[in-house]
């Protein structure tokens, strides 16, 4: 197995932004009434291909642009869809796509790099094995060890569920390593451009992990520009084994989730992955429609992603996570990895939990990035307290594989090769919501959120020893384009607090949302009452908001009487069918929880009989004889009801 030393050194990874190979890769997000989307509609059966269909509609996009050679990429969603344009720069063909009047926004689509260990000689490798301290993070905070999130004591409360998925889009996964043997599910590979998937073909069902190294022949030619030549990270593995390694299980590591399991997605191939496959696979795994590939059948609660590019979040990237979010699912991303700089997408899109990294002490750790859009901190490893010819005392410890190219055998990472980064504190995040998640199945993802940070623990702001390289300690500062090394964390630099899993699975407990539905088997026309006054929270807590929703209108409901603080509404169906209406409560600590409720509305008897097809006979005129008698009432002064 490679050592830490050439993992720390060779791992420089792809340079961030479009390059001169791949230039020409733009997403294209057409308006909901496009005249494109509608001449050329992508096919509703799923074992169609949507290729044909989304060639024509660049090809005809091109042509009004004076873009004729352009090629249709792989597909976000039924709207989005990445447009190759050879021959000029990204941003140029995103300026000039966008102004077609089908378009809503065009946007270059940027390399993603998996969030590893930054090239910094504090990382070098050392002699000798461990961790001496083993999975240090997981326990309760003692001694010298103040940021562990103490998994120990969520797990008294639960030890997650295995109907809770977390998924983790990344390298993909090998599916062989003993330790993930019964947590993984099928997942899907959807790196679409067969140049970096190194598996020969573009999106499938195989998330496996093949490797992704780099060889020198091809760092920093043609697609690899930017790239230089490097090891197999195994890098999707590795954040796996964080969420879900098998627990209790008599050999190998911890997964801080226990039973929950793990959803492979594919995303990153050679080097890098692009935006536009990250945002496709955000709605895949939280259960929505990416047209060419089929319904994941394992919708994840939780989606981790353990990867970045520099900059504000794209468009793309944003719209994917509102999705995700209003599907339920809770987004976390790591802050990166490039020594304090701004935290970069999508740890700094809105509705994900962006995740700082801490050194044993509290401290950040000098590679993490920074900025206020981030959530809360979680322990990263870290080996600057140790010397020349010491092994690393602090990594995270997890699962990986012994292949410097190809997979080899089975294995962990240690005090030699060891794993630290950003991309180990999403993973710990993620799994705590999981658990979350299973103690209160109910529970939003803003609740999630909010429960974590009320819960966070206070980080340390003095009484840390000198860094050895940066000397005495200072408060974080905002990101200013310099490096900023260790220093004490702040809320509005590294998130609300240190994680603390404990406190965050038993702070859900306790919120129940009741809503009770009158009459239970109402008429059209009739007004339907949704009551909440029955809902409860923890004791010692109150309900600081509650708002209802009208989630689906089943095409006889427009609105809800009140969609405000009310601890009822009510509304009133226009014909027969079902509708559904949620009830958020929040407490005084963030915790918020979530009821839905479906309606089955029958026909009103006193309505008129739907005809008949064709018509015609006794029937048709019996019905007409009916229609001219309320017609007579209506004229007699009786009002028309209005329905909403």
């Amino acid at each position: 197995m490679m050592a830490g030393t050439l993992r720390a050194i060779v791992l420089v990874l792809c340079a961030l932004g479009a390059t001169a190979a791949h230039a020409e890769r733009v997403i294209v997000r057409f308006k909901p009434d496009a005249e494109l989307v509608r001449a050329h509609a992508l096919p509703s059966a799923r074992a169609e291909s949507p290729a044909p269909a989304l060639q024509a509609r660049a090809a005809a996009l091109g042509a009004r642009q004076g873009l004729p050679a352009v090629r249709a990429g792989a597909a976000v969603d039924a709207h989005t869809q990445v447009i190759d344009v050879p021959g000029m720069a990204a941003r140029a063909a995103a300026a000039r796509l966008a102004r077609d009047r089908d378009v809503q926004y065009a946007e270059p689509v940027r390399r993603v790099r998996r969030l590893a260990v930054p090239n910094d000689p504090r990382f070098l490798a050392v002699a000798g094995s461990g961790p001496a301290v083993g999975q240090w993070y997981l326990r309760a905070p003692s001694g010298e060890v103040a940021s562990s999130i103490d998994a120990v004591s969520a797990w008294d409360t639960t030890t997650g569920s295995a109907a809770v998925v977390v998924a983790v889009l990344d390298t993909g996964v090998r599916f062989d390593h003993p330790d993930l043997a019964g947590k993984l599910l099928p997942g899907y590979d959807m790196v679409s451009d067969a140049a970096i998937a190194n598996d020969g073909n573009g999106r499938d069902a195989d998330a496996s992990d093949p490797g992704d190294w780099v060889t020198q022949a091809e760092a920093g030619v043609g697609a690899f520009q930017g790239c230089t030549a490097s090891p197999s990270s195994w890098h999707g593995t590795q954040v796996a084994g964080i969420v879900g390694a098998a627990t209790d299980n008599g050999i190998g590591m911890a997964g801080a989730g226990w039973n929950v399991r793990v959803l492979p997605v594919r995303v990153l191939g050679k080097c890098f992955g692009y935006t536009d496959d990250i945002a496709a696979a955000i709605r895949w795994a939280a259960g929505l429609a990416v047209p060419g590939v089929p319904v994941n059948p394992n919708p994840a609660r939780v989606i981790n992603l353990s990867l970045g590019s520099d900059g504000a979040c794209s468009q793309a990237e944003q719209d994917a996570i509102n999705a995700a979010v209003g599907a339920g699912a809770v987004v976390v991303a790591a802050a990166g990895n490039s020594a304090g700089h701004a935290a970069g997408s999508p740890a700094n899109c809105a509705g994900a939990i962006g995740v700082a990294a801490l050194r044993h002490a509290g401290s950040k750790v000098g590679f993490s990035d920074v900025g206020p859009e981030l959530s809360i901190a979680a322990p990263g490893g870290n080996c600057i307290n140790v010397g020349a010819g010491e092994p690393c005392l602090y990594p995270i410890l997890t699962t990986s594989n012994q292949g410097a190219t190809t997979p080899g055998a089975h294995g962990y990472t240690d005090s030699v090769d060891f794993s630290v980064g950003t991309s180990y504190s999403s993973p710990l995040v993620a799994a705590t919501a999981a658990l979350m998640l299973s103690a209160e199945p109910a529970l939003t993802p803003q609740g999630v959120r909010g429960a974590m940070r009320a819960t966070a623990r206070p980080f340390p702001q003095s009484g840390l020893p000198d860094d050895p390289f940066s000397g005495p300690l200072q408060a974080c500062r905002a990101p200013d384009g310099s490096d900023q090394l260790q220093c004490y964390c702040t809320t509005s630099t590294c998130g609300a607090g240190m994680l603390d899993a404990g406190a965050a699975v038993r702070a859900v407990l306790g919120v129940r949302v009741t809503v009770a539905v009158t009459p239970t088997a109402p008429l059209a026309h009739q007004t339907v009452t949704f009551d909440g006054s029955g809902s409860t929270v923890a004791p010692g807590r109150t309900i600081a908001s509650l708002r209802w929703t009208l989630v689906d209108g089943g095409g006889i409901v427009a609105r809800l009487a009140d969609d405000g603080s009310a601890p009822s509404t009510s509304a009133r169906p226009s014909g027969a069918g079902r509708f559904t209406v949620r009830l958020t409560i929040t407490d005084d600590r963030g915790v918020a929880v979530a009821a839905e409720q479906t309606v089955s509305v029958g026909a009103d008897p006193g309505a008129p009989p739907a005809s008949t097809a064709g018509g015609g006979g006794a029937a048709a005129v019996a019905w007409l004889a009916a229609l001219a008698a309320a017609a007579c009432c209506l004229r007699r002064g009786r009002s028309t009801q209005i329905t909403g």
